[in-house]
């Protein structure tokens, strides 16, 4: 039977965590730092064990709400892919799960737990209590040739790279910029307007990622460029391990006949390919993102809550952020037009 122990970070920790074969950025120092930083959050690290055996560790962030603890791992809204557990291979991910209920709303007073781990599959997860979301993501093969890479996509997403090439666009791999983040938050509020939206997070998230992760070279930061020297989208890439994720992406409405948004994924790839990444994954499932050559994987996004209360009380607070955020939205348009 497996139990978590709550341990404390230390250098030779960081050293096991990194050994394991399913690591992952979220799992990382500089990413819970970033997350710990943006959401006021407690970080938890725990050791797994079997008997006296240690066969993995548990990441996750205690976050308040209502005066309620609440453990995320993730949360939503934490623009954080995936956390959960790093195991031995022959180690159940069920039994890990079963094993965190105790450790979260015993050990640590937590009133409401979320866990979206990458190794999770719904067949593990019934009969623990949860409830959960199907949370697929889209994911590319980065391992072929870049022939291959660029003939598994969709054939008008690769006239859109050359249409991009032919109009002068070029891709600049950025480094300490310190303009880089506003420049990227300007073109994405200019993708939400489109839609009559507001981002869901401000310009400071996005200086605080960049500010974790540059120091260790676990980011990609892509500008694209016209022919006349603008800038008309960004990109924003974490990688670690075999895996590049795309965190985000934008670009100005009135450029983007130029298609500089294929561009700098296809950038991407390439540069993903020759560091030896082995995985592109654009985190989410959206439609537009299988004109790549995506494959998509299923991911549940599963909560327990304590009491009935706390379930409805979690699901009022996501009608209510949703809410806000068309009322944000109609305020911005309003300012706009006046």
């Amino acid at each position: 039977m497996l139990r978590l122990r709550r341990v404390e970070p230390s250098e030779a920790l960081i050293r096991d965590r990194a050994g394991y074969h399913d690591r992952l950025i979220f799992h990382t120092p500089e990413w819970l730092a970033f997350v710990a930083e943006c959401q006021g959050a407690e970080p938890v690290l725990a050791t797994v064990h079997d008997g006296y055996t240690p066969v993995g560790h548990f990441t996750g962030l205690i976050t308040r709400k209502y005066g309620l603890r609440i453990l995320g791992s993730p949360m939503a809204g934490w623009t954080t892919s995936y956390v959960g557990f790093n195991l031995r291979p022959d180690v159940p991910r069920r039994a890990a799960l079963e094993a965190l209920m105790p450790f979260a709303f015993t050990e640590l007073g937590c009133a409401h737990l979320e866990i979206r781990d990458r190794g999770l599959t719904e067949a593990d997860l019934g009969g623990l209590g949860l409830r959960w979301d199907a949370a697929p993501t889209a994911v590319i093969d980065v391992r072929p040739d870049e022939d291959a890479l660029f003939g598994a996509m969709a054939s008008a997403c690769r006239r859109n790279i050359r249409k991009a090439a032919k109009s002068g666009v070029v891709v600049e791999e950025v480094s300490g910029d310190p303009a880089f983040a506003g420049e990227f938050y300007d073109q994405l509020r200019d993708v939400f307007a489109k839609q009559n939206l507001v981002p869901t997070y401000s310009v400071e998230r996005v200086k605080s990622l960049i500010r974790h992760l540059e120091p260790s070279g676990r980011i990609l930061l892509l500008r694209a460029r016209d022919a006349d020297g603008r800038s008309i989208a960004t990109a924003v890439l974490p990688w670690y391990h075999r895996t590049m994720y795309f965190w985000g992406g934008a670009s100005y409405r009135e450029h983007q006949h130029l298609r500089p948004n294929e561009t700098l994924i296809w950038h991407a790839l390439r540069w993903a390919r020759e560091r030896g990444v082995t995985e592109f994954d654009f985190v989410g499932g959206n439609a537009y993102k299988q004109k790549y050559g995506t494959v998509e994987v299923p991911v549940p996004w599963a909560r327990r809550s304590k009491s009935p209360l706390v379930a409805r009380l979690r699901d009022a607070a996501k009608q209510g952020f949703a809410l806000r955020q068309r009322t944000a939205a109609k305020l911005a348009g309003a300012r706009s037009g006046s």
